[in-house]
C-alpha cells in the first residue's frame, strides 16, 4: 500500500520545519532542543492545526507567537 500526502499536508510540514529553524536561529538552540520544546508544549500541533492563518505571518511575529503560546502553556519563564 502506497501512502500519499495531500499538497496541503506537504505544505504545512513545510511550514513546521521553517518554523523549528527559525525559532531555533532565535533561540541559539539546536534542531533537537527546539524540537523537544516544539513537543513539551505542543507547537507542532498547534503550527499544524492553524496552518491557515499562520502561515501568513512574518519570521518575527511567528517567533513571538509561538513564544506566547509556549509561555500560555508554562514554559518559557
Amino acid at each position: 500500500m502506497s501512502e500519499t500526502i495531500s499538497k496541503l499536508e506537504q505544505n504545512k510540514l513545510y511550514f513546521i520545519s521553517f518554523c523549528i529553524e527559525q525559532y531555533k536561529k532565535h533561540s541559539g538552540t539546536t534542531g533537537g532542543a527546539t524540537m523537544g520544546l516544539f513537543d513539551r508544549y505542543g507547537v507542532t500541533n498547534y503550527l499544524f492545526d492553524h496552518y491557515d492563518v499562520l502561515h501568513t505571518q512574518g519570521n518575527q511575529w511567528l517567533i513571538e507567537e509561538i513564544e506566547s503560546f509556549i509561555k500560555e502553556r508554562g514554559g518559557l519563564k
